[in-house]
């Protein structure tokens, strides 16, 4: 009775078995079937060149030459004694007749400026000793804007006829520097956009638009170096001072398109 109740059990759990996979094949077909569909709306992959973009770099710098409306003059007084407080007393005093003399010559304070104040012991130096101070040096020394170049050679003249015994310049300027310098800007870009142009046409292409233009900076030639000018008697007549042209420049890295 146990081995036919047994083989009973058997029989029912293979039609069990049966049913389900007969049930589930429907949807396992209908499954692969949205998979191939979809597999079959997926967009192709498109290959091929890629176009690529020629960039030209350039640097130019542009110039202008003006004629200066402006003068600056640093000038001071050097003083010695045997101690620093008698350096200092004969500088202020000497310093004091300068600055008196520049704005008798029609300078404004406003433009007289201290640019240097220095006290400093003076040694004498001997073989196998320690230096030895022998006296002190007061040096003052004051920049001067003249806003007429009229004014540079009588400054100068009374300046020395004082006792300013420290003299340097003139550094001849532009006041309104920026409205100078958009005239070397467009020489600079003119510039560079012609030299794309010839390497462009080298290349056998033609420029196209500006990618970027970056400003590289702005620049005066440093000034004359500095003349000294010890006591000397004052002549007749100014010093010939003359202005001449200062140049202004202006550089551009620009980058172009070429086609």
């Amino acid at each position: 009775m146990e081995r036919k109740s047994d083989m009973h059990i058997l029989r029912l759990r293979l039609r069990t078995q049966a049913l389900a996979l007969a049930t589930a094949a429907p949807l396992l077909l209908a499954l692969a079937g949205t998979g191939s569909a979809a597999a079959q709306q997926m967009p192709p992959v498109v290959t091929g060149d890629i176009p690529q973009t020629t960039l030209l770099t350039v640097s130019a710098e542009g110039e202008v030459k003006i004629a200066p409306d402006m003068a600056e003059v640093r000038s001071g007084v050097v003083t010695q004694a045997a101690t620093a407080g008698d350096a200092l007393a004969q500088n202020r005093t000497r310093m004091e007749r300068a600055v008196q003399a520049i704005t008798d010559s029609g300078i404004p304070k406003k433009d007289i400026q201290t640019s240097n104040l220095t006290l400093n012991p003076e040694y004498r130096y001997e073989d196998g000793q320690q230096p030895q101070i022998t006296g002190y040096r007061a040096e003052n020394q004051v920049r001067i804007t003249m806003r007429s170049l009229e004014d540079a050679g009588r400054v100068l003249d009374a300046l020395v006829a004082v006792g300013a015994n420290q003299l340097s310049g003139p550094d001849f300027m532009v006041e309104d520097r920026e409205n100078a310098l958009n005239a070397a800007r467009q020489d600079a870009v003119q510039k560079a956009r012609a030299r794309a142009e010839l390497y462009a046409a080298a290349a056998g292409m033609s420029v196209g638009r500006i990618v970027s233009i970056v400003e590289a900076g702005a620049s005066t030639p440093p000034p004359p170096m500095p003349m000294m000018a010890m006591r000397a008697e004052a002549a007749d007549a100014s010093s010939p001072v003359e202005p001449g042209e200062v140049t202004l420049t202006s550089g551009v890295t620009v980058v172009f398109e070429l086609r």
